[in-house]
């Protein structure tokens, strides 16, 4: 399952730490699945342990939240609520998982941002994580601040070796999509033509975005733009430099391929992503209950 490292301008906890956080997602994802394994096949009342209480200075404090906001925003659903079958089970951790990798791409120990719900169930989201590799690293419509005006980019995925931006690009099944220029492309459905805005514009605007961060950043990193559409054919002549189009005849094909992809994170992609994260903008405000406990901290009286 690949990881949500920016969504918009929420804050993120990759960003605090870009080299830490993606090692320790796929650590806690994989604990996870053991004990949902195990507590799918040996079902029981988990026993009461009292917890040991630590010393309760600010910094103490502070750490506990850390590893207990790291490691429990994945544990949200009481184990009671297993479902009965094994396929129902991977079902059933892929969405808590989903939960999960939405918290920590809006917010962070200290820090949150105010989610809209409706990431809860956005389908082109839950594709791009759930049918990815865990080392590929996904920038939703990130937001960048750059020479103090806000952009908005397309989807950018940081795989271990190369970077996309994609513009996904669907309508009804029944439509053909003809790839034109730079500034319109056509649909035709039914014999009726009619223009729509070329996806080339806006995977250009990233491009450059992209590409200029890395060079101030000095990762050497190839980058391609890609035009995805899942559920139409895409009549082309020719792909523009660096870019590819992926239609319902290529996907699964394109899609096996990148899940078979069996490596590690790379020192490289974890720049990359530190680079661009570096330019991304975020809003986010005091979680609530540390407002509360910083003031408790602090009051002298």
């Amino acid at each position: 399952m690949a990881q949500l490292i920016k969504l918009e301008n929420y804050i993120s906890r990759y960003e605090q730490d870009p080299f830490h956080y993606p090692s320790q997602y796929i650590r806690l994802k994989q604990e996870q699945w053991q004990q949902l394994r195990q507590a799918f096949e040996n079902p029981k009342v988990p026993e009461q342990i009292e917890e040991v209480k630590e010393p309760t200075s600010f910094f103490n404090q502070w750490r506990k939240r850390k590893k207990e906001t790291d490691e429990t925003d994945i544990e949200d659903e009481p184990l009671h609520a297993l479902p009965q079958t094994e396929d129902q089970l991977k079902v059933y951790y892929l969405n808590q998982l989903y939960q999960f990798q939405l918290k920590w791409a809006s917010s962070t120990i200290t820090q949150m941002s105010f989610i809209d719900r409706v990431y809860e169930d956005d389908l082109v989201l839950k594709y791009l994580l759930q049918r990815f590799p865990d080392t590929y690293l996904v920038m939703y419509h990130p937001i960048f601040r750059l020479k103090k005006a806000e952009v908005e980019a397309d989807i950018i995925v940081v795989t271990p070796f190369d970077i996309y931006i994609i513009k996904l690009v669907e309508f009804s099944s029944e439509t053909k999509i003809i790839a034109g220029d730079d500034r319109q492309w056509q649909k035709e459905e039914r014999s009726v033509r009619s223009n729509f805005i070329s996806p080339l514009l806006s995977l250009k605007r990233t491009d450059k975005i992209v590409k200029s961060i890395l060079k101030y950043k000095e990762v050497d990193m190839p980058v391609t733009k890609m035009v995805l559409s899942r559920s139409n054919a895409i009549d082309y002549h020719l792909e523009p430099f660096q870019t590819v189009y992926i239609d319902k005849e290529q996907h699964e094909a394109w899609l096996l391929k990148q899940r078979q992809l069996k490596t590690t994170l790379k020192h490289k992609q974890l720049k990359a992503i530190g680079a661009l994260l570096s330019f991304s903008d975020t809003v986010s405000f005091n979680r609530p209950e540390w407002q509360r406990e910083e003031t408790d901290q602090f009051n002298w009286e």
